[in-house]
């Protein structure tokens, strides 16, 4: 199997050609058709995040067929479509797996941070924890649906049923929720980055109401707001855009530190709350949304050698959408 391996966080990664991995009892092996990059991986080659073991391979938004099972997994899997997401692995017996809250399970495993992930032409999963993707006929399309899809869904979920919803970060995660939002008939606001004015375009064209600076105020108040740009600035700003007893959700699993600001901006029941990981049942709801919804991702495809290239494209916002490695 060929794999961009990450040898020490910061470091660019390099291209190895490894045995072809077996499953064990429980597990299945992916033939990788396509893996989105999400700025997760970026945290993770960055060593951004916590306990990091290295060497690693990155990815988490994989979609393949299998191609061999293991012991206890049903062989009528083989050369079905299926994804694969960051929740790898939980341990099923903590208070929080008990409670079906498995995203906060004390013991959990993360594809691509503590077990090896998709940026390679092979990956092993624990069969409990793919997706079926037999409706979706485009692995390369599927593919940010995986982590951009999944936790924005959740975080959407977290926002509650307001109409007037604000994306902080216009990414792969808000290109996504943007069409969620229509469908359901909400009005979306979409910040970027200063001067970003082809996010912001791209933002109008998904049906956005209203595209501008996160330093802007939009034209009315929020009735929720997400925040998918790893900026802690940015959480004041959403605060002071919202009306009385809203929310703003932080859906990153890395922020910059967030500043003080005034008791005035969360008084009035304003609520600042995060999103952590997701479940397996927030990913079977998401799947058939965007079913339903007929979602349409934009993709920009990398051969897989060039993941360094993919990764870079990202960091500087050089991309619409989501980044896709194909080997």
């Amino acid at each position: 199997m060929k794999a961009m391996v990450l040898n020490a966080a910061g470091r660019p990664l390099v291209e190895e050609t490894r045995p072809d991995p077996v499953p064990a009892p429980g597990e299945l092996r992916i033939r990788v058709e396509a893996c989105a990059i999400c700025r997760t991986d970026l945290h993770v080659v960055d060593g951004e995040l916590p306990d990091l073991q290295c060497p690693r391979v990155p990815g988490h938004e994989v979609v393949g067929r299998v191609d061999l099972v293991g012991v206890g997994v049903a062989p009528e899997l083989i050369g079905r479509r299926v994804g694969l997401g960051w929740l790898g692995h939980t341990c099923g017996h903590c208070p929080y797996c008990r409670a079906l809250r498995e995203n906060l399970c004390d013991t959990p495993e993360f594809t691509g941070y503590t077990r090896d992930g998709g940026f390679a032409s092979h990956v092993i999963a624990d069969a409990a924890y793919v997706f079926p993707l037999d409706e979706f006929p485009d692995p390369v399309a599927a593919a940010p649906l995986m982590c951009a899809g999944l936790i924005g869904w959740r975080s959407l979920r977290s926002a509650g049923a307001g109409r007037r919803i604000g994306l902080y970060g216009f990414g792969a995660a808000a290109h996504i929720l943007v069409q969620i939002c229509r469908w359901q008939g909400r009005e979306v606001y979409a910040f970027t980055r200063p001067g970003d004015e082809a996010a912001q375009a791209h933002a109008r064209s998904l049906g956005a109401c209203w595209a501008g600076s996160s330093e802007d105020k939009p034209p009315a108040p929020l009735d929720a707001a997400l925040i998918f740009a790893p900026v802690g600035t940015l959480v004041p700003l959403a605060l002071n855009a919202l009306v009385k007893g809203g929310r703003v959700v932080c859906g990153g699993i890395h922020m910059s530190d967030i500043p003080s600001f005034g008791y005035d901006l969360l008084w009035h029941e304003r609520e600042l709350v995060s999103v952590a990981n997701l479940t397996r049942a927030d990913g079977r709801e998401f799947l058939s949304v965007a079913r339903q919804a007929d979602i349409k991702t934009k993709t920009t495809a990398y051969p897989l050698e060039r993941a360094n290239e993919a990764l870079s494209d990202l960091r500087a916002g050089r991309l619409q959408g989501a980044a896709v490695l194909v080997p």
